[in-house]
């Protein structure tokens, strides 16, 4: 069914949602409309012409979203000191089309039954038919218990997937990201600029699957991987971070990472001898109609501030 649409100026519409409502994706199983900010566009936009063909081509030809399959081609046992457990390997791969981008991720039986914990919180209308496999008491690392469980956590996976509200919950991105995301900053905050870098990467290639609805939510990892690259004297790749980053708050102000990401690539774009003016420009007029909302920390700041729980 064709979404309706609804004015939003004397000239302009934008696609809604098939109940009448603004876009929306869930965070902590709460529904939050997406910044309006990005939508709605005033007779006194100061949008560039080039900006202004893209947003309607993107108006008039919505892009469809990615569908996103889940395979479990392997599992390990992990045997430590005091416990023995199986690690599976999650695959998660684009449907549809090519995907050169097939990122694997390891979770222990441990991790799907707090997912699972959460979701019912939230979810519960949702999750009534959606059954996590049982705990075994015996047999858990039996091959064939191992084959099972496989192919039962595929289907849990692709079961959760297919209720937009749980897809699009900060829990079911949660499951996939935040292990490593959570050791990545733990490393960065040491110093280890490399090895937290190092995680980071595979997790963008994660998160820009996860997080179709609002790609916004990549904007902290990519300005963690521009601190690492930053502070490991890599200034063009942090400038490329950066780059990303602001594209994905092109007209997003208020964006708590707006104003420290603007000042940390004028920094950079100046000691790479690039032309900062717009850059320096945009932060002038952020500052100026923002003045109490303008956040005082660093970019460096408030990426440390992350997964500090």
């Amino acid at each position: 069914m064709e979404k309706e649409k609804r004015p939003i100026s004397a000239h302009s519409e934008v696609p809604l949602d098939s109940d009448g409502s603004n876009p929306t994706f869930l965070f902590g199983g709460a529904c939050i409309a997406e910044d309006d900010e990005d939508l709605n566009m005033s007779s006194n936009s100061a949008m560039t012409t080039k900006e202004l063909q893209e947003f309607w081509r993107n108006v008039k030809n919505p892009r469809k979203p990615v569908k996103l399959l889940f395979e479990i081609p392997s599992a390990r046992i992990e045997e430590q000191q005091l416990s023995k457990y199986v690690m599976y390997k999650i695959v998660v791969i684009k449907s549809g089309s090519y995907d050169d981008k097939k990122v694997s991720i390891e979770r222990r039986y441990s991790d799907f039954e707090r997912l699972h914990q959460n979701l019912l919180k939230d979810f519960s209308e949702e999750m009534e038919g959606i059954f996590l496999p049982r705990k075994r008491l015996t047999s858990n690392f039996n091959p064939e218990a191992i084959r099972e469980r496989k192919a039962a956590f595929k289907e849990y996976l692709g079961s959760l997937y297919s209720f937009k509200c749980i897809r699009w919950s900060f829990t079911f991105m949660a499951f996939f990201t935040h292990p490593e995301l959570k050791e990545a900053h733990s490393c960065l905050r040491g110093g280890h600029y490399a090895k937290a870098a190092q995680l980071l990467l595979p997790v963008i290639d994660l998160q820009e699957k996860v997080t179709q609805h609002n790609p916004k939510l990549l904007v902290p990892t990519l300005c963690a991987l521009l601190i690492c690259y930053k502070d490991m004297e890599d200034s063009p790749k942090a400038f490329e971070m950066g780059e990303r980053a602001l594209s994905l708050l092109c007209r997003n102000r208020k964006h708590r990472y707006k104003c420290p990401l603007l000042v940390a690539q004028i920094d950079l774009g100046y000691e790479l001898g690039f032309d900062i003016t717009d850059l320096q420009a945009e932060l002038s007029e952020i500052q100026a109609t923002q003045l109490n909302e303008v956040s005082l920390l660093s970019l460096k700041e408030l990426v440390i501030q992350e997964f500090t729980d």
